[in-house]
């Protein structure tokens, strides 16, 4: 049996097979005005879901870093609320807590607001006033946050006790050491997840069209509804997310190959 080179075994024929599909499909961008037209519809809700998907994840981020830090605390309370919070989260499907949050957290927090503003004087708002965007939002913060405070846990645990007591040594506080020490250490560790968590949540940016949030997926549904030609745009439907998704994961395989090498030297 011939032993199969490494070179062989590297090569990305994956990546080649979908660069040719990719590529007749845009041919058929470029010539077929059908497809031609699609794109153009599609394209203006590529800045919605973009939209969506970064201040989401930034807001997933920032909440899941401190639930983390949470769910790590010295003190008991802190340590179980977020553990129920982190547990409740995941065990809830994406797409109910997306319902959940646009259809009764929104108008619970409509009217919370509106009852601190009476006391206040202020004038009272509409849930019409909440967008269905930023309820979009808000789910998918809550959703990603619960899954990246567990990225972060495992990132913060893998930092080296020993690091950590040095820096104590050192004289460093709290804060100065998991600056300087701790985070940058853990970030190594916590990028790779970090980034499928990106791209996934740009795949999952799609169920904003359930509210009828105008992204990529929802004027999809519109156009095909409206030419009834479901197979030519479900292909660049699933084109646009293939360009987005795979230069995404490429890009963060890249940088992660380069912090890699910074750490090596």
């Amino acid at each position: 049996m011939r032993r199969v080179r490494k070179s062989e075994q590297d090569f990305p024929w994956w990546l080649l097979t979908l660069v040719g599909i990719g590529s007749y499909l845009f041919w058929r961008v470029l010539s077929d005005d059908l497809y031609a037209q699609v794109l153009q519809t599609l394209s203006k809700g590529i800045g919605i879901t973009l939209f969506v998907t970064i201040i989401g994840f930034g807001m997933a981020a920032s909440l899941g870093l401190l639930l983390a830090l949470a769910a790590g605390s010295r003190l008991l309370v802190i340590r179980q609320v977020a553990r129920f919070y982190i547990e409740v989260v995941r065990g809830v499907p994406i797409i109910v807590l997306l319902l959940y949050v646009a259809f009764a957290l929104a108008p619970a927090l409509v009217e919370l607001w509106n009852w601190i503003a009476a006391q206040l004087g202020l004038n009272p708002v509409r849930n019409r006033d909440f967008s269905l965007l930023w309820r979009a939002i808000i789910a998918l913060t809550i959703a990603y946050s619960a899954f990246l405070a567990e990225v972060f846990r495992a990132g913060l645990a893998a930092v080296d006790q020993g690091q950590i007591e040095a820096a104590e040594a050192l004289g460093l506080n709290r804060w100065h050491r998991f600056r300087f020490v701790i985070f940058p250490q853990a970030f190594r560790v916590i990028l790779p997840p970090l980034g499928n968590d990106f791209v996934a949540m740009v795949k999952d940016s799609s169920l904003v069209s359930v509210l009828g949030v105008a992204d990529i997926t929802q004027l999809g549904k519109v156009t095909a509804a409206g030419n009834f030609r479901y197979f030519e745009t479900y292909n660049v439907v699933a084109l646009v997310y293939l360009t987005m998704t795979i230069t995404l994961s490429l890009g963060l395989r890249k940088l992660e190959t380069r912090m890699r090498r910074g750490h090596d030297r």
